[in-house]
């Protein structure tokens, strides 16, 4: 893809930068304390793998502005079509007059999501409205009031979706108290943790046992990651999903597939949930669906969907316009398949670099993900104690040499990588190596040979 920035790391002064400074100074004069903020630069351009700063300083993008623009953050035919809708109009609102384009998204939507039944689909502006909708549409299509979620869980930051999540600082912390009708299960977690359950089985009997805890009956959706996001990147143990579906059939439960994170090619396939082979009765799609503008769905089957009242959804900025254009051309790039061969691609270059880590460095516990859809945990290498001290300290020496990564996990010891899937091969090697420099320096192995920018 041709690319309006040369796809190089630059650092043209020390990150952050001296004008990205004083920007982030007025910024805490003007904007609430309650956002936070990984790595306080201001981004002039940004385009391919790269972020440009305003001190001219180019920055590898592992992040991709969490797992959204995964066709590059200024992608031609994404600007192209939304160009051109501009030219006709920015909003009309879909549930007061119609317009193409969101019949076209769902239509692409229910061709693609996993799932050998009719469907139909629900668009929306955010990850959150897209999880509380399917909970609305499980309760309206089956009259029960309660949600199985998951230990790991993230879902939002709603009120309803942040009792479905699981990790309490930051997301929880001070905002409750919560819906008493969502209930968590353990999922089988890759570090057997304080007895953790490590086998699908054991999981799976967990599950069981808070569904007859509450009576199955009363469990309208049961609602999973196909690969936990914010949790760790925690790939589910063989036969999970499956067991879940299995569960979710036999007590008449809505199975619900949030694929917001991991869905739209980052893992190789179309769909995360098409590598255990199991199809969510609701899929959720946000995130990279519209290549940075906000747009959000649900996609199931036609009688859950079609169960709730005419009215019952919706949403002024639904499928706004400008964001479905946005998504047909992001659609169009995923037919010849360059896309998912790029993730694949990007997950073997990464393990090359990352795997023979786990040799070298004790502390580094584990290397897992599917695709672009990677991540790598510090735990103490005697008792699994999580080291959240070293995922900071590694995330700051790549941040400082100009790559941008995110660290996540429950207890904040992970590293995960969300680079774009269009990042050229030669860029994502050189983050890459800088990584695995940061993590040899601060978790104390041998250094290797310093990468220059």
């Amino acid at each position: 893809m041709t690319t309006t920035l040369p796809q190089t790391r630059h650092l043209a002064t020390a990150v952050p930068g001296p004008r990205s400074a004083e920007l982030h100074a007025r910024r805490q004069q003007e904007v609430t304390a309650g956002f936070g903020v990984t790595l306080p630069v201001f981004i002039d351009r940004a385009d391919g793998g790269i972020l440009q700063d305003v001190d001219g300083n180019r920055l590898i993008d592992f992040a991709s502005g969490i797992a959204v623009t995964s066709v590059g953050a200024a992608n031609p035919a994404v600007r192209e079509r939304v160009a051109a809708q501009l030219e006709r109009f920015t909003h009309t609102c879909f549930m007061v007059t119609e317009y193409s384009a969101f019949t076209e998204v769902c239509a692409w939507l229910n061709r693609h999501v996993p799932g050998g039944f009719e469907k139909r689909t629900a668009l929306f502006s955010t990850g959150a409205e897209a999880v509380e909708n399917a909970v609305k549409i499980a309760r309206a299509a089956t009259g029960r009031p309660r949600v199985l979620v998951f230990d790991d869980a993230y879902h939002g930051r709603s009120l309803l979706t942040m009792a479905m999540t699981a990790k309490e600082n930051p997301y929880r912390l001070n905002f409750g108290p919560f819906p008493a009708t969502v209930h968590r299960a353990p999922t089988a977690a890759p570090l057997n943790r304080g007895g953790t359950p490590r086998t699908a089985e054991e999981a799976l009997a967990g599950v069981e046992a808070v569904l007859a805890e509450h009576g199955p009956e009363s469990f309208a959706a049961m609602v999973i990651e196909p690969i936990q996001g914010e949790g760790g990147f925690i790939v589910p143990v063989p036969g999970f999903l499956a067991g879940l579906r299995r569960i979710a059939d036999r007590h008449g439960i809505v199975l619900v597939m949030d694929e917001i994170q991991a869905g739209m090619g980052r893992t190789g396939t179309l769909f995360a949930s098409e590598h255990e082979g199991v199809a969510g009765d609701l899929t959720l799609t946000a995130k990279a669906l519209a290549g940075g503008l906000p747009l959000s769905a649900v996609t199931g089957r036609a009688e859950l969907m079609d169960a709730v009242h005419a009215g019952g959804l919706g949403g002024t900025y639904a499928g706004n316009p400008l964001a479905c254009e946005a998504a047909l051309a992001v659609f169009d790039q995923f037919e010849d398949g360059t896309l998912l061969a790029n993730a694949r691609a990007i997950e073997q270059a990464a393990r090359a670099v990352l795997e023979p880590l786990q040799a070298e460095v004790p502390a580094v516990a584990e290397i897992r993900g599917r695709g672009a859809m990677l991540a790598l945990e510090f735990a103490d290498p005697q008792t699994l104690e999580p080291r959240p001290d070293l995922a900071r300290e590694t995330a700051a020496a790549c941040h400082a040499q100009g790559v941008l990564v995110l660290v996540c996990g429950t207890y904040g010891n992970v590293i995960r990588l969300l680079p774009p899937l269009v990042i050229g091969e030669d860029l994502l090697r050189d983050g890459l190596e800088v990584l695995a420099g940061a993590i040899r320096t601060v978790a104390g192995a041998p250094a290797a040979a310093t990468v220059a920018p």
